[in-house]
């Protein structure tokens, strides 16, 4: 079963789609299985990060940020604004697609994980991501 989703984000950092995922999960009625995500895009990622203290993931957007900095004088992809082209190498450097056990009709996270959708640009709007689940 292929499914596409909509996520809107509010701008630049971690935003957990954890409960998402785990709803269609659930409406497909899949005891047991693999559940793939794929975001199609070039300056927005994916990852599994903690979902119990919010601090862990101002350090990670602090980190990726300190990492890639925006304004270098190396960069020439500049056309969409300052973001862009740290946003690409930030997309680079994490994850485009994860793939997630399903147990017992349940993504098979541990008990601090929770799915990011990483957006790295500054503006607002919607992402574009395909979730494959497969038996």
């Amino acid at each position: 079963m292929v499914i596409e989703i909509q996520i809107s984000v509010s701008g630049q950092g971690l935003h957990e789609i954890t409960r998402e995922i785990q709803r269609r999960v659930a409406d497909a009625e899949m005891d047991a299985g693999l559940c793939t995500l794929f975001l199609r895009h070039t300056s927005a990622s994916l990852t599994i990060q903690e979902n119990a203290d919010p601090s862990a993931r101002r350090d990670l957007e602090a980190w990726l940020n300190r990492l890639v900095p925006e304004n270098d004088p190396l960069y020439t992809h500049t056309s969409e604004g300052p973001d862009d082209m740290p946003s690409h190498i930030k997309a680079i450097l994490t994850a485009t697609s994860l793939t997630i056990p399903i147990l017992q009709g349940r993504l098979a996270l541990g008990t601090w994980q929770g799915i990011y959708l990483w957006e790295h640009r500054r503006r607002t709007g919607s992402r574009n991501l395909v979730l494959h689940l497969c038996p």
